[in-house]
């Protein structure tokens, strides 16, 4: 050659290499699915079907219906879960995924023991129920005797011929004034009041308290265990008072009085 470089005598020289168009080729002329209309239809048709039979299996068929109900929650033999699945009636059969949640869960909230309800699907034939029992802050005692349970909501709940253990009664023994004064200040809501003190003590304190008088909406006491009585004042303050008392308790004495919180006083 004139430039003095000898030729490559592969046949290969001056052009790709032949992987090169080996992949070229199959990069550029692989085939593609095609469907023609009718597989598509063909396709729709069977998706569509298998749809179809799911939903029947799910929402009609017996093959998912609810076979039990599982209750949580009902802590003793005042609130059982018969009486839950009683409450919850025909809405719990069927189709577990037909039954209406919403529904279920009012029926449950309708019990008067039942503060709050969840209620969900427990695949594939369990009817699940959460319950949260209402709690007794007092019992209020009634003119025949019987004493009412009330939560720290102020939802009556239950009434029974006596208190529960450990519940401060809520008892009125108004005063002349107090029940001069009847048709401005009801009753209702000197019980009321009451009940919010009564919810309000602390535990150590609620424990103690076997009453509540209400002798008018400014003179409500607590009549501890021990022979201790605490002047409480009217329901006004009642985070406060319950701290001032807290502190007052680690004195001797069998009076405390905690109407005025800023001047709390101790005798006995």
């Amino acid at each position: 050659m004139a430039d003095g470089r000898l030729a490559d005598p592969s046949p290969a020289a001056g052009r790709g290499h032949p992987r090169d168009e080996v992949e070229f080729g199959e990069e550029e002329y692989a085939p593609r699915l095609r469907l023609s209309p009718r597989g598509i239809a063909v396709l729709g048709v069977l998706g569509a079907a298998v749809v179809g039979v799911l939903a029947w299996l799910v929402f009609f068929s017996p093959a998912l219906d609810v076979r039990s109900v599982a209750v949580q929650g009902a802590a003793d033999d005042r609130l059982t879960a018969d009486q839950v699945r009683a409450a919850i009636g025909e809405l719990g059969g069927g189709p577990l995924a037909r039954v209406d949640l919403d529904d279920v869960k009012k029926r449950v909230e309708a019990i008067p023991r039942v503060a709050d309800a969840e209620v969900w699907r427990g695949w594939p034939h369990t009817l699940r129920v959460k319950l949260t029992q209402r709690t007794a802050v007092a019992a209020v005692k009634g003119e025949d005797g019987r004493f009412t349970q009330v939560d720290a909501a102020g939802v009556s709940f239950a009434t029974e011929a006596a208190a529960p253990a450990g519940v401060p009664v809520v008892e009125l023994r108004l005063s002349q004034q107090a029940a001069d004064a009847e048709p401005v200040l009801g009753r209702p809501q000197l019980v009321q009041a009451a009940v919010a003190v009564a919810a309000g003590l602390p535990a150590e304190i609620r424990q103690r308290a076997g009453a509540v008088l209400v002798h008018s909406y400014d003179d409500i006491q607590l009549q501890l265990s021990g022979g201790t009585t605490v002047r409480w004042g009217s329901a006004e303050q009642i985070d406060r008072k319950a701290r001032v008392l807290l502190a007052l308790m680690h004195q001797k004495g069998t009076n405390f009085d905690v109407s005025a919180p800023e001047a709390p006083a101790v005798s006995g």
